[in-house]
């Protein structure tokens, strides 16, 4: 009998992890209390939702990538933001080729901020920045202060070509 009772607790646990990865499959490293989802389910959920999405484009050998993550993650201002749009996190190989999506080049990490129909919002950039890289984030800081930028857009109802504040 004890037996069984091992077996059962076994399974829960297997089952929670299991559980709990595949939640956090695009977490990556970059906050596990992130709802991450790919960038073709999150294009989708953005415009179902009308919700701005926040693309984030990295490479696992990036040492700018690395150094950005543990930050990225503890980041309670990005954590709480991160209700409000929907998240995306692409690595490697899941770079979109898009040209719309290196709007000005390719380096990396760079986070993008799209509205509900997809397009890639270039006028939120890291403000505090370098002008040739302007969607290029080194600290938390920056990352948070674009975010709001973005909800207070949203707010405002100048997010969203066509879209009224009361439909945001």
């Amino acid at each position: 009998m004890a037996d069984t009772g091992v077996l059962a607790w076994i399974s829960v646990i297997v089952f929670t992890c299991l559980t709990l990865s595949r939640a956090n499959q695009y977490a990556r490293g970059w906050g596990d209390d992130i709802e991450w989802v790919s960038l073709e389910d999150g294009l989708a959920k953005a415009k179902a939702e009308n919700k701005p999405l926040m693309l984030l484009i990295h490479k696992s050998w990036c040492g700018a990538c690395k150094a950005l993550k543990p930050k990225f993650a503890e980041t309670k201002g990005i954590i709480s933001l991160s209700k409000q749009f929907i998240m995306v996190n692409t690595e490697n190989e899941e770079e979109p080729s898009d040209k719309q999506y290196s709007p000005d080049g390719g380096y990396i990490p760079r986070i993008l901020f799209l509205d509900p129909e997809g397009k890639v919002r270039k006028e939120f950039i890291n403000e505090a920045g370098n002008d040739r890289y302007k969607y290029y984030y080194p600290d938390t800081e920056g990352i948070v202060a674009s975010m709001q930028n973005v909800m207070e857009a949203v707010e405002d109802g100048k997010f969203s070509a066509g879209k009224s504040k009361t439909e945001l």
